[in-house]
């Protein structure tokens, strides 16, 4: 007889980041394990197709600062004039519950994550150059190109910060080679 009943065992924090058009998104819906989807909030506007809940908790300047004032954040960051955050809440259940959870989050964010949860697994994916990058960017058709050159400059300080601070660097220069590596690396069979 047991006296205490088993305690599901906890799910890892494990964070996905990279610079912006390195196909962090793309890569994570191809990858194959169970694991729980962090929603993060963001003052910036829905791009086209974007869902509200789905892809980003879309909340105002007031409602975000709100939110930080309340503990509310996991991690929170600036990038590129607009606010992004981790909600606390769904995210520490989820790892309750003995679910792995995924955050994609900027690189500022990363490094807050690193710095509150040593134990968080961290893995940037990286373009495999940076006229790669740029030319995703130009693709996406919905940022200017002042928007662009900045994205680039802060893609070039993240990409040089990356070994320090990342415990794997995945190069997306393929979509499936990269979304199989990811998954070997968070979820390694078992021999």
């Amino acid at each position: 007889m047991t006296l205490f009943p088993d305690k599901p065992q906890k799910g890892r924090l494990i964070v996905i980041s990279g610079p912006s058009g390195a196909g962090k998104g793309t890569v994570i819906t191809h990858l194959v394990g169970d694991f729980h989807l962090s929603v993060s909030a963001t003052t910036r506007a829905a791009r086209p197709a974007e869902r509200n809940g789905e892809d980003y908790l879309f909340v105002s300047d007031e409602e975000f600062h709100q939110m930080i004032d309340d503990g509310g954040f996991l991690e929170w960051a600036n990038y590129n004039q607009d606010l992004y955050g981790t909600p606390r809440a769904p995210v520490l259940e989820a790892i309750d519950a003995g679910r792995d959870v995924i955050a994609e989050i900027e690189v500022q964010g990363a490094a807050q994550i690193r710095a509150g949860h040593p134990d968080a697994v961290l893995v940037f994916i990286s373009p495999p150059s940076i006229g790669v990058l740029e030319k995703r960017l130009v693709g996406r058709g919905d940022t200017t190109a002042e928007d662009i050159a900045r994205r680039m400059d802060i893609a070039a300080q993240e990409i040089e910060l990356a070994p320090t601070l990342f415990d794997h660097i995945v190069v997306n220069d393929d979509l499936e080679r990269a979304s199989d590596e990811l998954s070997s690396i968070l979820w390694p069979e078992v021999p």
